[in-house]
Parts: C-alpha cells; structure tokens; sequence
C-alpha cells in the first residue's frame, strides 16, 4: 500500500512544501510522521495570542488534529521533538504537555532553538505507531 498523506482541517495548512503527516504502513504496522506543528490557529492561520502555556496548548490540539486524521491518538505517540526558542519557557510546556502525555511516557529530545517559524515560541513534531498504545 503506498503512503498515504494526512491533511486535515483541524490543524493549519502546511505553510511550505510539505505535508501534515504521513501514513506509511509498513511490515511491522502502520507508523504516523507528523511533521512540527507551531501555533497556529486552524481557522485563521494566525499565530495563537499569549505566553507559553497558550502556545503550547494550541501546537497540541493541533497535533492531536492530526494525530485524529491518521486514526491515532496520543496514545500512540512513541517519540516527540520539542523546539523551545527559550530554554526557560521548559516548565511551564513540561506541564501542559504532561497533561496530554499521560502513563508512560513517549521519548522526547527537547532542543532551544535560536527562532521558530511566524515568531512562534514552540514547535514539536511526533512520531506515533498503530498498536503501540502505550
């Protein structure tokens, strides 16, 4: 089965040559490759207003969007990449992230960043795995 590319409404249009996410079933299932999701609002496109804990907010429904349209959930999330263009705004993204991530955690790198698209001040890509409910 060829890949298969996930685009949806819930989360932003790719703002480059890219797609949301990619579906490749492959011999041990099928493995979700979302690509970074900045915060963006879906319905206007325009950078989420406010600190951190908005921000981070708003990159996780946006992944949770796209994770939907893949037939996952975060559930299925076994490796995330945070960018922090400030390595001080750790905390407080630590925490609304942990309020999604729940039981055993995915791995994670969490790498500062020198600047992020559209002046965002957070971006985190996933990589979630069919059956891999964790």
């Amino acid at each position: 089965m060829p890949n298969q590319i996930i685009a949806t409404a819930g989360a932003p249009r790719a703002i480059g040559t890219y797609s949301q996410a990619v579906l490749v079933d492959g011999p041990g299932g099928k493995t979700l490759y979302c690509a970074g999701q900045i915060p963006l609002d879906p319905a206007t496109g325009e950078l989420v207003p406010g600190d951190i804990v908005a921000q981070t907010e708003r990159v996780l429904d946006n992944v949770g969007a796209v994770l939907a349209a893949g037939g996952m959930s975060f559930a299925n999330v076994v490796k995330t990449t945070v960018f922090l263009a400030d390595l001080a705004d750790f905390a407080k993204m630590n925490e609304v992230y942990a309020r999604r991530f729940t039981g055993a955690f995915p791995a994670r790198s969490t790498v500062p960043v020198p600047a992020l698209p559209r002046g965002a001040r957070v971006e985190i890509e996933v990589l979630a795995v069919a059956g891999a409910e964790r």
